[in-house]
């Protein structure tokens, strides 16, 4: 065979190459990335003027495969580019030492690379769209229930203010009396439960009044910890404090502030194994001021992590929890124009962050 007629092949077999490699991204599916990219690499594989000593390694953030063994000595390689980053990369290796690859083969790979990087970007960028689709629908949820809740609880309020005062006149008219005495204090003090959490209902619809001031985070912080030392005591759990910062100034309603910090903390601690470490960290950027709270409980699963900002969502035992306080700090988090996030640690626990912004 002529030398024109097998550089012609060699195109060919180029061309062919990069037309499969363009049906697989075209048709490739994100959920079944493995397939796409053994596809890929079988036929690139076949684009090398000698495939039966051609191996090739595709190395990209959501997965990997190789056809065989790679030789690290007679190899050509490309980076894939994903939002102008390397990300990740494509080699191609020669087995047999007498073998070496034709100058047309590194804008093979190259190109190869660039399609996948294009694909990897377009699958980055329905991950994006359909995160922010369901937080829209999270945001949409949480304030139908936001004016739902503050209906009940204006509701609700001036019915357990009457039982409550009139559950103290009673109680003084049967001093003499133990056992109705006892009888009204449950409802004196179950009257009190619910009121507090109409209390909650309504900081959750952003109902209570507030008082936005300049605070400096560190003292509430600082003051909430030694507030709720007896607590880490009690339940076996240490702490630790990561703040570099004297002041960590902010615009914020100092009480619901201090709410915020509260909350995270009980819960951190109620979630932490015995001998286990509560984190609390804060600290700053030119327009927010960050609060990460950490434990070192069994984290929260797909479902929690979904839902635990929703009113009447908890994963504590009935009894324990009303399923209010993390909603209570997602809408005093959104009331002053910041965000919350709840996400996994890589080893064990969960951290939760608020941002808040400055001013």
């Amino acid at each position: 065979m002529s030398t024109a007629e097998e550089a012609l092949k060699e195109r060919i077999k180029e061309l062919t190459c990069l037309y499969e490699v363009s049906s697989i991204i075209v048709n490739a599916d994100s959920k079944e990335m493995t397939h796409t990219l053994h596809a890929i690499g079988q036929s690139l594989k076949k684009g090398f003027q000698v495939p039966e000593n051609t191996e090739i390694a595709i190395h990209t953030p959501i997965g990997a495969y190789k056809t065989g063994t790679i030789n690290s000595t007679i190899y050509i390689s490309s980076d894939i580019i994903i939002f102008n980053k390397i990300e990740g990369i494509i080699t191609a290796s020669l087995t047999n030492e007498e073998c070496t690859f034709l100058k047309e083969e590194q804008p093979l790979l190259d190109n190869v690379a660039l399609k996948l990087g294009n694909l990897l970007e377009r699958i980055e960028i329905q991950k994006n769209e359909k995160s922010l689709k369901r937080q829209m629908e999270h945001a949409d949820r949480l304030g139908i229930l936001g004016e739902l809740t503050a209906g009940i609880a204006h509701e609700l309020n001036t019915p357990l203010a009457n039982i409550l005062g009139f559950a103290e006149l009673l109680k003084d008219d049967f001093e003499a009396n133990p056992q109705v005495s006892k009888d009204i204090d449950k409802i004196i003090h179950n009257t009190i439960f619910s009121r507090e959490v109409v209390k909650k209902l309504m900081f959750f619809a952003c109902e209570m009044p507030q008082e936005m001031q300049e605070v400096n985070i560190v003292p509430n912080i600082k003051n909430a910890i030694a507030l709720l030392d007896a607590s880490f005591k009690k339940a076996t759990v240490k702490y630790i404090v990561k703040i570099e910062d004297k002041e960590l100034l902010l615009r914020a309603d100092n009480i619901q502030l201090t709410q915020i910090i509260f909350n995270l903390i009980i819960n951190a601690i109620y979630f932490s194994p015995k001998n286990g470490l509560v984190t609390i960290e804060a600290f700053q950027t030119k327009k927010e001021v960050i609060l990460k709270i950490s434990d070192e409980g069994s984290g929260l699963s797909e479902e929690a992590l979904e839902k635990v900002f929703q009113p009447f969502f908890t994963t504590k035992p009935i009894g324990d929890g009303s399923g209010l306080g993390l909603s209570v700090v997602h809408g005093i988090v959104m009331s002053h124009n910041g965000s919350i996030s709840a996400d996994n640690n890589a080893d064990k626990g969960a951290t939760f962050t608020v941002k808040l912004p400055k001013s």
